[in-house]
């Protein structure tokens, strides 16, 4: 009798490598790739697991009220779920967000980044978006991975974390 193969645990890419590419649609319905930024703008490539649910709008609206804070460190949000783009763009609206939000349907690039595997809440066992953020330089490379935070206080971590990368 053989029995099933546990999941492997999802991997990250590694800090210093160039970030997995992607070119997904965001919230407006257009096509947006990690290239658009190259030479640009530092990203703040952050997922989660659904629009409008308490913990990500918390975390969602602290990045918008940091905008300002995160421009002038050369850095922009990019916010990425499994949600299809026309909730995306009722999250954008319902919540004043100026940032892009990106439509993961298939969890493709989730599993590029190792972020997309086994969870448990209440008892039960799923495989879904494991919350993570990857800050990627200028020059494409990730430079910080976050997984250990809350989500009230996620924009501060990421501004701290952009500010010490800065100096």
């Amino acid at each position: 009798m053989t029995t099933a193969a546990a999941p492997k645990a999802p991997q990250h890419p590694k800090i210093g490598k160039l970030a997995p590419a992607f070119s997904l649609l965001d919230q407006n319905g257009a096509k947006v790739s990690l290239k658009d930024y190259k030479g640009k703008a530092a990203v703040v490539l952050y997922f989660y697991p659904k629009a409008m649910t308490p913990g990500c709008t918390v975390q969602a609206c602290g990045l918008r009220d940091t905008k300002a804070e995160l421009e002038k460190l050369g850095a922009v949000a990019i916010g990425m779920s499994p949600d299809p783009f026309a909730r995306l763009a009722k999250f954008e609206d319902k919540h004043d967000l100026n940032f892009t939000l990106l439509s993961d349907e298939d969890h493709a690039v989730a599993d590029k980044y190792g972020v997309w595997g086994l969870k448990k809440f209440m008892g039960k066992e799923f495989m879904g978006l494991i919350r993570t953020t990857f800050i990627i330089s200028k020059e494409g490379k990730l430079v910080r991975i976050m997984d250990k935070f809350k989500t009230k206080t996620h924009h501060d971590d990421v501004i701290a974390a952009l500010t010490e990368l800065n100096n």
